[in-house]
């Protein structure tokens, strides 16, 4: 993860990294716990859209498809098929796709802020290229070791 630095280095201080990283990290762990519900999401969110109920009325609809989880994301893309032309944009609208109060940890951390500067300085495709490798699978990295990774992105 911390391989990521390497690219922000000359384009950022080095006080932004872990502001950086932190998001990406979370975007990564979200999509691999994600992984296993992704169909089931995909199904019923294509019925839920057909129908004319309410935002939060969608959202607990779909809650029903990921087996538990509180959270869900509904575009078929991941980050490895965002693709290099129109990454930005892509991106953003991969973040704007997850449910609400996932949406409300990248608005924290002023996620969108730093995809724009990531764009302005042609590294957030190489970024995403990198981040996307990166398995943080629940079965690979315990939640216990993601506090830890998160505590030090943090300091």
């Amino acid at each position: 993860m911390w391989a990521l630095a390497d690219l922000l280095r000359g384009d950022f201080r080095q006080s932004q990294y872990g502001r950086v990283i932190l998001p990406f990290a979370l975007l990564r762990r979200l999509e691999c716990v994600l992984e296993s519900s992704k169909s089931a999401v995909l199904i019923e969110a294509a019925k839920v859209e057909k129908m004319a109920i309410a935002e939060e009325a969608k959202e607990k609809l779909i809650l029903r498809a990921t087996g538990g989880l509180s959270f869900f994301n509904t575009p078929p893309m991941d980050l490895s098929t965002l693709g290099e032309s129109g990454i930005k944009a892509n991106l953003e609208r991969y973040i704007q796709c997850f449910s609400k109060d996932a949406r409300e940890i990248f608005d924290h951390f002023k996620f969108a802020e730093f995809i724009g500067l990531l764009g302005d300085a042609n590294l957030l495709y190489k970024v995403v290229q990198k981040v996307r490798t990166m398995d943080l699978h629940p079965k690979a990295v315990s939640n216990y070791e993601m506090g830890l990774v998160f505590q030090e992105l943090i300091r």
